[in-house]
């Protein structure tokens, strides 16, 4: 099980792809399962509960077959001492840091748990063989996963007040050039035909590594190497305000490959507030970044991540989130209700003194409020042809993305018999709400009534 961010997906990846070179495969029911993990989250508590409650469950499993091996993954463990958790889940055989899969290799080798190869079916013991040295994705993802994250920059050292992350993931470490370009070939060998690059703050890349490239560089180097493995398109995430250089968006708006779609949190509107998050900048200059980044990016779409409910936020405060995202009319607003955490700042010196039912007004207004934002950007795509990455089928659809990010359904049995998982295709937009689009091939029958009432249901809906 697998909870939190896409760093976490990646892990998780990494850790079954492990697993599979030793011979185990996976189950498709936990009780007939040899090795059972839960990658955690903590950055909000209501993560946190979710990860103990499905960890006690799996306790309640291992008292029932003691043969079993329980891990635990993720931002739970963190990079210091588990001692605690030792104590506090006793049941749990494995503690793995964040992106380190190394304890669970070792702990089945050493008693002998490995898995038969020959158990593999033929295919994957052919797949096996051919790439032992760089197999990224697991079995069941290997030709179907047509979009992937590649970690870049482990950990963090930024420190914002309200975030748990550095105390978890530990100080901000840049990979190699050469160990990234090795995966994302692996990936694209693999099926994948889009790579998302990721790190805490994104935009640091290289800054530990006098003598590699930043950002902007790395992106030009994957541009010439995945695409000539077939990989269509890069993205990168999260960015920080204080670090998206000219120099990197010029190479977003000059790279075909790199597409013109932002992550920039912002976390809130007020200057008191942002001060008091360690965030380094000011609404003035967040404002002068989103024009920076419009002037520079043609047709960019924009996210950004806001908290409400920190602590000491009066009303005045954060009305002057509202009012920003208001004036500005971003694509996406990912909104959480702040949550204490243990060890930062805002935990140990601030009170939590928003009540729970007004960081929930709070929320709901932002939320309605982006709701109507993202129906009217959205809604400038109608009548359009856009180009869409298809990922999947959902509900009798095809599902994929726009350069933009922004989620696209095309009908199954309009679009004939052809696979269209991986590939790009031209869609013209039909209907349009707030978190999804719904379009048709050009020269296929435009929708029924009734597969938009669908849409309208919000059966593919999809934030």
């Amino acid at each position: 099980m697998t909870l939190g961010c896409q760093m976490n997906v990646a892990d998780s990846q990494r850790l079954a792809s492990e697993l599979e070179k030793m011979g185990l495969h996976a189950a498709d029911d936990a009780r007939r399962a040899d090795v059972l993990v839960v990658n955690t989250c903590v950055v909000r508590q209501g993560a946190e509960d979710k990860g103990v409650n499905r960890l006690h469950s799996m306790g309640q499993l291992k008292r029932k077959h003691p043969e079993k091996v329980i891990g635990l993954m993720g931002c739970m463990v963190g990079v210091r001492d588990s001692l605690p958790l030792r104590k506090r889940f006793p049941f749990v055989d494995v503690f793995m840091a964040p992106s380190d899969p190394a304890p669970m290799v070792e702990f089945l080798r050493d008693r002998g748990l490995e898995g038969d190869v020959r158990t593999l079916d033929a295919a994957a013991r052919q797949y096996q063989d051919a790439v032992q040295d760089e197999l990224v994705l697991p079995a069941h993802e290997r030709g179907n996963l047509v979009a992937a994250h590649v970690p870049v920059v482990y950990g963090c050292s930024h420190a914002c007040s309200f975030c748990i992350i550095p105390f978890r993931r530990g100080v901000e470490r840049s990979r190699s050039v050469g160990e990234i370009v090795a995966e994302v070939r692996s990936l694209a060998r693999q099926g994948v035909r889009e790579v998302t690059l990721l790190g805490q703050i994104v935009d640091r890349y290289g800054k530990d590594i006098p003598d590699g490239p930043n950002l902007a560089g790395l992106l030009r180097i994957l541009h010439e190497a995945g695409t000539a493995e077939g990989l269509k398109r890069f993205r990168f995430l999260t960015s920080h305000p204080n670090w998206m250089t000219d120099e990197l968006l010029d190479t977003v708006a000059a790279l075909p490959s790199v597409m013109p779609h932002i992550e920039a949190p912002v976390q809130a509107g007020d200057d008191e507030v942002l001060r008091r998050m360690k965030r380094g900048y000011t609404q003035a200059d967040y404002r002068a970044l989103v024009e920076r980044i419009r002037a520079r990016i043609p047709g960019v779409a924009i996210n950004t991540d806001v908290i409400v409910g920190f602590p000491g936020e009066t009303d005045a405060q954060f009305e002057e989130t509202y009012r920003l995202l208001g004036d500005l009319k971003l694509d996406k607003v990912h909104i959480a209700k702040y949550s204490p955490r243990p060890q930062t700042v805002s935990a140990r010196s601030m009170e939590d003194d928003v009540p729970e039912v007004e960081k929930e007004r709070r929320r709901k207004a932002l939320d309605d409020q982006q709701a109507q934002i993202s129906a009217e950007i959205n809604g400038r795509f109608l009548g359009r042809t856009v180009e869409v990455l298809v990922e999947d089928q959902q509900g009798g659809k095809w599902r994929g993305r726009t350069p933009q990010n922004k989620l696209v359904f095309f009908d199954v049995k309009a679009a004939g018999d052809a696979d269209y998982r991986g590939r790009l295709v031209d869609v013209e937009i039909t209907w349009t709400g707030p978190w999804s689009m719904q379009g048709r091939i050009a020269g296929a029958e435009r929708p029924s009534p009734e597969a938009v009432s669908l849409v309208e249901r919000g059966q593919y809906s999809h934030k």
